[in-house]
């Protein structure tokens, strides 16, 4: 018989303490007192896990990745930029017009605009990778426990959101180390809102070109805009259809320890390549599909409003109007639905420029910057990706619950970009 029927809904806490009973008679029997030291990890625990302090130094931290991100980045994105400038000028030499835009414009400049935005998020990769081998993400999981508790959720729930910051897809799947049933359905309800590394790209070129001296704190924002929604989010499902407690969280913290290089490298090479094997498909079916959209009917001018992609923008920007999103921006999102990384694509074909430079020009002359820190919350708010829809689908085994967290996620990402552009109109911004 399993323990939960013996012990019921708070077996993990019954057994818990049982445990460190036990530890604390062996330790009273063998333990000889004296005059306690205070080692590095004890000094280091008095500042990361005071509740004060804490959470604070998390969101500290997580600013200090992001102006790493950037500055380190800036030099390496300018070389993959060039470098795929070069191939699309000598896809231009192929006899065959036909061939060479597909090449040259659909290909090549597609993958090039993708490709140098690989660059931060390999970075952001390292940076996380240090933080988690030094120990300390376990204690940021037991800090946010008192908060979410009081919240309505897991404390345990918060490993699977920081595991989002890298990709929505395992962090979806992390939950199932959630034993509550209603506890693991909101954590994989909320993992979504999580800032995931493919809609980096899309932050890196709007904050470059709306917010260049702030773009790191523009994109820090957006991190803690995801944390906030998700904890409020879990706290409304709490309250309305998943009403229940929590069950407590127990987590054993691992001992600090020095990050090595060689680790750190590995961790982030083997995350990125993985990233990229999954973006790859949707990278070059967006590619293709965006660039046969933007030249057909064959013969107008490619990425027009005449081309099949502009009437498509064109139709649903009424929606949009209320953001001040063109209709580029528009018939963009569609695509953002395969992957976060096609917007940057599908904005290059549409605007018909060849470089980030060109797109972020083209960005500046379509909306004003509290429009494109609106369409930055959209892009975190939205639907991840077709992956994050499948994986929920298999972890929930649920079309009802796939179909709830596709369509929340829609409206919440409208009616957020909606109060981001109302605030900043009433703050005359």
């Amino acid at each position: 018989m399993k323990a939960k029927e013996i012990l019921g809904e708070d077996a993990e806490l019954v057994l818990a303490d049982a445990r460190y009973d036990s530890i604390n008679k062996v330790v009273k029997t063998s333990l000889i007192k004296g005059e306690r030291k205070w080692s590095a990890s004890d000094l280091l625990d008095k500042v990361f896990l005071n509740k004060y302090v804490g959470i604070p130094a998390f969101f500290a931290l997580l600013w200090a990745v992001f102006q790493f991100t950037f500055k380190v980045s800036t030099p390496f994105m300018a070389m993959i930029d060039m470098f795929f400038k070069w191939l699309t000028g000598y896809a231009a030499l192929i006899p065959n017009d036909i061939v060479a835009s597909v090449i040259g414009d659909g290909i090549f400049g597609g993958l090039g605009f993708i490709l140098q935005f690989t660059v931060p998020i390999f970075f952001l990769f390292f940076a996380l990778a240090i933080l988690e081998d030094s120990g300390y993400l376990t204690r940021v999981a037991f800090v946010f426990d008192r908060l979410l508790f009081k919240l309505g959720l897991h404390g345990r729930s918060f490993i699977p959101m920081l595991i989002g910051f890298g990709c929505n897809v395992p962090a979806i799947m992390a939950a199932r180390s959630i034993e509550g049933k209603k506890d693991r359905l909101i954590t994989i309800l909320i993992a979504p809102f999580m800032s995931c590394a493919a809609r980096l790209p899309v932050y890196v070129l709007i904050a470059g070109a709306f917010f260049a001296t702030n773009a790191a704190t523009a994109v820090w924002s957006m991190y803690l805009i995801g944390i906030f929604v998700a904890i409020v989010f879990a706290l409304l499902l709490r309250k309305t259809i998943l009403r229940g407690d929590p069950a407590p969280f127990i987590v054993e913290l691992p001992t600090y320890k020095m990050p090595t290089l060689k680790g750190a490298v590995l961790h982030m090479w083997e995350r990125g390549v993985s990233f990229l094997k999954k973006a790859g498909t949707y990278l070059l079916v967006g590619a293709i599909i965006i660039w046969s959209l933007s030249v057909l009917p064959w013969g107008v001018t490619p990425g027009s409003g005449e081309s099949l992609i502009g009437m498509i923008g064109q139709t649903i920007q009424p929606v949009f109007a209320p953001l001040g999103f063109s209709w580029q921006i528009s018939g963009s999102l569609i695509f953002a639905f395969m992957a976060k990384e096609v917007l940057v694509e599908s904005l290059g074909v549409i605007y018909s420029v060849s470089s980030d430079v060109g797109i972020q020009a083209a960005l500046v002359n379509s909306i004003t910057p509290l429009s494109a820190y609106a369409l930055m919350v959209f892009m975190l708010l939205y639907v991840p990706c077709l992956a994050t829809i499948g994986v929920i689908k298999k972890e929930t085994n649920s079309w009802k619950w796939t179909a709830f967290s596709a369509v929340s996620q829609c409206v919440i990402a409208y009616l957020g970009a909606l109060i981001v552009v109302g605030v900043g109109t009433l703050l005359g911004l």
